[in-house]
């Protein structure tokens, strides 16, 4: 009996379809690498120097890959640790300290954090760590600690400088220009610097010193400041004749270059008068015992 084999075979449409399809693709893949290498050959480089650049990028990925798996397995932990055990046994450890930059501080508070690293080998050192401990010590300001190989750390210290006394209700403070704290001081040595007191005086001492700034003639005459009720101050002069003085800055500053142009003038510090009132500028009241009332003086514009 007879049988008819079928053979399934594209059509001629559809098979002309494919082909065209595939050399479309093909015509897109020899676009996109001819625009590549159009681009390429833009660049100010040879193709020899593009083959270096390409294989060096490959060379950092694999090191950088390697680095990343050690540092995951612990490797590197261990090659630092060996590194460090023959760079201390070559003499590259900690054995001397020098310290620089200190002159009112006690030098031994900065010895005994540095010999904190004794013995430890110089690439253990924690430079920034150490730094980072001194600045917590109220008299460093700033500080720069580096290796002086094989065996020695060098730190210089910046030290804040004293300006004030602060009074507090149980001692007596040493503080900076900003208000830091520094030591506590005896009345004896209080007498060499300004004395500031009041509540929240200490958050004010640089609004102080820019008062004081704009009269340079009496700077030295002002022996304490006090800040009452945290809106204003009371100078008291090294005759302990007190001036009070008007709420804000610009007020109370105006008020100053006032009294201090009236002194110029009149005398006022060291005259009669135990104290005078400049709350109400321009016109200020002077206290003079043996008087009934107060004596009104008038020194110009409010400004």
């Amino acid at each position: 009996m007879a049988r008819t084999v079928t053979r399934k075979t594209k059509g001629v449409r559809r098979q002309a379809r494919a082909q065209g399809n595939s050399r479309r693709v093909q015509s897109a893949r020899n676009k996109g690498q001819s625009l590549i290498w159009r681009v390429l050959g833009m660049l100010p480089f040879t193709e020899d120097q593009l083959h270096k650049a390409f294989t060096f990028l490959i060379l950092a990925a694999g090191v950088a890959l390697a680095l990343f798996i050690a540092s995951i397995t612990g490797a590197t932990a261990m090659a630092s640790d060996r590194f460090a055990q023959i760079a201390s046994n070559a003499g590259f450890q900690v054995a001397n300290v020098q310290v620089t930059g200190t002159q009112r501080m006690n030098e031994m508070t900065v010895y005994e954090r540095a010999f904190g690293q004794h013995d430890l080998a110089m690439t253990r050192v924690d430079l920034d760590g150490l730094r980072e401990e001194l600045l917590l010590q109220p008299w460093v300001k700033d500080a720069r600690v580096s290796r002086q190989l094989p065996s020695t750390l060098i730190v210089d210290i910046i030290e804040r400088e004293p300006h004030a006394v602060l009074r507090r209700p149980d001692r007596l403070m040493l503080i900076d220009p900003t208000g830091v704290e520094l030591e506590p001081i005896g009345r004896d040595g209080a007498e060499d610097y300004l004395l500031i007191e009041g509540p929240g005086v200490q958050d004010r001492v640089e609004d102080l010193t820019s008062l004081l700034d704009a009269v340079p003639a009496l700077q030295a005459q002002v022996k304490a400041a006090e800040w009452v009720g945290n809106r204003r101050w009371n100078l008291t002069f090294v005759t302990d004749q007190r001036l009070a003085l008007p709420e804000g800055k610009e007020r109370s500053a105006a008020a100053l270059i006032s009294f201090a142009q009236a002194d110029g003038v009149h005398r006022l510090i060291g005259g009669q008068a135990v104290s005078f009132d400049m709350r109400n500028a321009p016109r200020m009241y002077m206290n003079v015992p043996g008087r009934a009332q107060q004596q009104e003086l008038a020194l110009g514009e409010d400004s």
